[in-house]
């Protein structure tokens, strides 16, 4: 790509109070990112969310030549980025309205693996938070599973959850609130350089920005998004982790939180997630597989039983024909499938989930485990 046309993406972003949204708008009405820099000011005001004081900061481009400096640093110390509109450009997060025009990054990852979570949580971290954090990635790896971890680098959880991740070989996401010339707090340095060679350092702050409280808020919003899951792990009743959560239910993402004993003050978050329903309840890596869906290869690994073994009734045994035609059904569709009332089936359904034969998955779906 040429330093041209970087030079207007990066640009674009740094127009003082665009925003992403209008930045987006900008580039669909003008038909590109560097049409934008070129558009006269009578037509840029056409713009939804573009007033006189936008207008003049565009036609201006005094942007621009911050956005040259910016690119001196990139091709200096190798930093990657990714446009909104690159291919490139993590799925997950270009999903979101609000996302950055453009990532920067150092390392290297795939941000469009299949599973990524992302691990928020109090800088106070207590004992058991930590050893929730520990043991939870410990058994993820003891599945078999191949995740990638995000998390901020904070103090506490964050910096627990990437320690925890490289330690079991996982890549680990550190989304930054500032830009790549620096780094908060710099006591995690050693930590941030192991992250590059086992996952990356991400921002879509431009090297020299301010390291400022505003800006960590900020960047919550790509924690939540790279990820299918955020997990809370320990919160107060107020604090960046929830608000973390409250971008990812936003988003249409799921929110899990460990609970905590009713008096610890770093459990009064997690326990009101839970409480209001604005997080499912998470004890360890099965509830994980449970929400998202996810079959443990550790299990399916194991040599399948083909046949089944347990004494069950006619009209069970239609259920299991039926789902292993299918696959998984609701309930609902499965009582009409095999001609029996929803209270008849949902018996049966139950017998059956106590002989292990099948398991409930959530919205009442139903298919076998075997």
């Amino acid at each position: 790509m040429s330093d041209d046309l970087l030079k207007y993406k990066i640009g674009i972003s740094l127009i003082p109070g665009i925003g992403s949204i209008n930045a987006k708008n900008l580039i669909a009405y003008t038909g590109g990112v560097e049409a934008v820099f070129r558009e006269k000011k009578r037509n840029l005001l056409k713009v939804p969310g573009i007033g006189e004081h936008l207008a003049e900061q565009i036609i201006n481009h005094k942007v621009l030549e911050k956005a040259d400096k910016e690119i001196e640093f990139i091709n200096r110390y190798n930093i990657g980025y990714h446009f909104y509109l690159d291919e490139n450009y993590p799925a997950r997060l270009k999903n979101c309205e609000d996302s950055p025009i453009i990532l920067f990054y150092k390392g290297d990852v795939d941000f469009n693996q299949a599973k990524v979570i992302s691990i928020v949580g109090t800088r106070n971290a207590t004992d058991y938070g930590k050893e929730c954090c520990n043991k939870l990635l410990d058994d993820i790896k003891s599945h078999n599973h191949k995740v990638i971890v995000v998390s901020g680098l904070a103090y506490g959880i964050d910096i627990c959850a990437h320690r925890a991740a490289l330690k079991n070989g996982f890549e680990t996401i550190a989304v930054l609130g500032h830009g790549l010339a620096s780094l908060y707090p710099a006591v995690h340095k050693n930590t941030a350089k192991e992250i590059t060679k086992q996952g990356a350092l991400v921002t879509d702050f431009i090297s020299d920005s301010v390291i400022d409280r505003n800006n960590f808020i900020k960047r919550n919003r790509i924690i939540a998004g790279l990820a299918d899951v955020t997990i809370v792990i320990e919160s107060a009743i107020k604090g960046g982790a929830l608000i973390t959560a409250d971008i990812a239910g936003s988003y249409n993402r799921d929110v899990m939180a460990f609970p905590g004993r009713i008096n610890d003050q770093y459990s009064t978050g997690c326990n009101w997630l839970i409480r209001t329903n604005k997080a499912s309840l998470i004890e360890g890596v099965n509830d994980l597989e449970y929400i998202l869906g996810w079959d443990s290869p550790l299990k399916t690994s194991i040599p399948k039983q083909t046949e089944l073994f347990v004494d069950i009734s006619n009209e069970e045994q239609m259920i299991v024909n039926m789902l292993r035609e299918t696959g998984e059904f609701p309930i609902d569709l499965l009582s009409m499938r095999v001609n029996m009332p929803v209270s008849k089936v949902s018996a049966l359904l139950l017998n059956l989930e106590f002989a292990g034969i099948i398991r409930s998955l959530p919205g009442k779906v139903y298919r076998l485990t075997r």
